[in-house]
């Protein structure tokens, strides 16, 4: 089984429920603490490519930070990516990588399709 990395928050009840289903599958595991340590611009545009999304569809849109930001009238690629690597908090979670595909881990259903395939 290839190697499972999660950007991952642990204060975050999905993101705990996330790593839960990982380890009870016996995934190797590398844990990004991603509040701790920014994913750089090159990482999140790697993440949006394999997500298939556009960085809003990342944002926690949400989140005070993105009211305070005026990040809804945005639309600029490099700005928002620019916002989420200056602010980690907006980045929804958590996101799970695989090879070369990635899947926001929400629902949480979703990780067990994935994983397996």
């Amino acid at each position: 089984m290839n190697t499972i990395t999660i950007w991952h928050n642990p204060k975050c009840s999905k993101s705990r429920e996330a790593m839960s289903i990982l380890e009870q599958n016996d995934c190797e595991i590398e844990v990004i603490k991603y509040l701790e340590t920014s994913p750089t611009k090159d990482e999140i545009t790697t993440a949006l490519t394999m997500l298939g999304m556009n960085p809003k569809e990342l944002m926690r849109t949400k989140e005070d930070l993105y009211k305070e930001l005026h990040l809804k009238e945005e639309y600029d690629y490099d700005i928002l990516v620019d916002a989420m690597v200056a602010n980690p908090k907006l980045i929804e979670r958590p996101v799970i990588f695989k090879g070369d595909r990635a899947i926001i881990g929400r629902p949480t259903d979703s990780i067990m399709k994935f994983i397996k395939e």
